[in-house]
């Protein structure tokens, strides 16, 4: 069936990567767009562990991680133990594009994180982080030809981080407008049902200038707000487009995960090392040289606060399923006890059923582990301190991510955003 577009009902969606609702608020009284949206609905959480693949994955799909199977950055395989960065390929259940395609509805996608490599849908897709080549960012392939015209990036360069602040605010200034031209170019002949437009600027800076954001007497404030006035200015055509649309309509927009000043990084795999229960046979060559792990490991720990205990599973485990309750019990009673600076580090430590339940899909922890706010866990294995600063100032937080939806529908968690699309379309989700 064709519809017109004032019979078309349409669904836009505005992801923020990495904004806290309280720090928005906190900007509404210098940026005009962001104080049309901020404040208006309850924050939300983000799901387990708090980043952004396994959050806009949750997005994408409406499911929580147990069902669509993406626990983290990386992946290790159990006979080499070698690291990969995980992408679209892993996510193990139908994504609410499908759904609604399967429906007739068109979806247009900018940006959206973990949809690389770009997949064929009835829509368009250009693909967000992890993307690193254009030509597999994109679909329907002739996309390619007007992006790479427009001079489309699709990631900032990160790699000088807090040492280069001109250049990494410059990157992405450039990352912002390359958003603002596809969006130009995906949405104006109104051939849609479902837009998506992700805007990962602010997680970028974030994790490198958090501080200059909340202060204004830091030194890059001036720097903080001459971009965020960018960003806002970025919102408010999102917004303007959306309030021009015909027919009925609704627009939610919302942050994968929270954000908070760091007190400091916490290397879990240093923390088992020092307790006896992870050895290596070498020194490592680089943060990510898990082949190391040692036959006689009893657990090791994954991005970011992912622990796996060392059984059979893995081609060199040698703990006794049997015993692997016990060893993760312990392991979670001494990382609750762990403290910095005479404050607790963990919020959580929860096994796989009390983080998933009885039946999730793909390779999830034996144990996940949630921080307190402003402690950010890693899982390096080149590291000798627990403790210690990378060049990083800010970290993700599970609580306090933005929300706003223009009806004041109101929700708790991350996938319910998903959910919430398919709901506006009448779609339910299959068994």
């Amino acid at each position: 069936m064709l519809f017109t577009n004032t019979e078309r009902k349409r669904f836009v969606v505005l992801g923020l990567d990495g904004l806290p609702a309280s720090l928005a608020i906190k900007w509404t009284d210098k940026l005009p767009n962001l104080a049309r949206i901020a404040g208006k609905c309850e924050p939300i959480k983000a799901e387990l562990p708090e980043l952004s693949p396994v959050n806009w994955t949750s997005f994408f799909t409406a499911q929580k991680p147990e069902k669509h199977g993406l626990y983290g950055f990386t992946s290790i395989d159990p006979q080499n133990y070698t690291l990969s960065i995980n992408n679209f390929e892993q996510v193990l259940c139908p994504t609410i594009f499908d759904l609604l395609g399967e429906n007739n509805l068109v979806s247009k996608i900018i940006n959206l994180p973990n949809t690389y490599p770009a997949k064929p849908l009835r829509g368009m897709l250009i693909s967000g982080f992890v993307a690193d080549s254009l030509e597999k960012a994109v679909q329907p392939p002739f996309l390619l030809g007007p992006l790479r015209d427009a001079e489309y990036q699709l990631e900032a360069d990160t790699s000088r981080g807090i040492m280069d602040p001109d250049y990494l605010f410059d990157q992405v200034k450039q990352t912002l407008e390359c958003r603002l031209k596809a969006l130009e170019m995906l949405w104006n002949d109104l051939a849609w049902d479902l837009f998506t437009i992700v805007f990962t600027e602010t997680d970028r800076l974030f994790h490198f200038f958090y501080p200059a954001f909340e202060d204004e007497a830091h030194p890059l404030y001036p720097k903080a707000a001459e971009f965020m006035h960018k960003w806002d200015r970025a919102i408010g055509i999102v917004l303007d487009k959306f309030e021009a649309l015909p027919g009925k309509k609704k627009l939610i927009s919302f942050a994968d995960h929270g954000f908070a000043a760091l007190e400091t990084e916490v290397d879990l795999n240093t923390f088992l090392a020092q307790h006896g229960y992870l050895s290596y046979t070498h020194p490592a060559k680089d943060q990510w040289d898990a082949a190391i792990i040692s036959p006689a490991s009893k657990a090791f720990a994954l991005d970011p606060g992912r622990i796996y205990i060392h059984t059979s599973d893995f081609a060199r485990g040698q703990v006794d399923p049997a015993e692997a309750e016990k060893i993760a019990t312990e392991i979670a009673e001494k990382l609750m006890q762990l403290q910095f600076n005479d404050q607790q580090v963990m919020e959580s430590v929860q096994t796989t059923r009390e983080a998933y339940g009885d039946s999730p899909i793909g390779n999830p922890p034996d144990l996940i582990c949630t921080a307190k706010p402003g402690f950010d866990l890693k899982a390096k294995f080149d590291r000798t301190e627990i403790f210690g600063f990378h060049g990083r100032t800010g970290t993700h937080t599970v609580q306090d991510a933005f929300f706003y939806s223009s009806d004041n529908d109101q929700i708790e968690s991350m996938y319910q955003t998903g959910k919430m699309v398919l709901d506006w379309f009448n779609i339910s989700l299959p068994d």
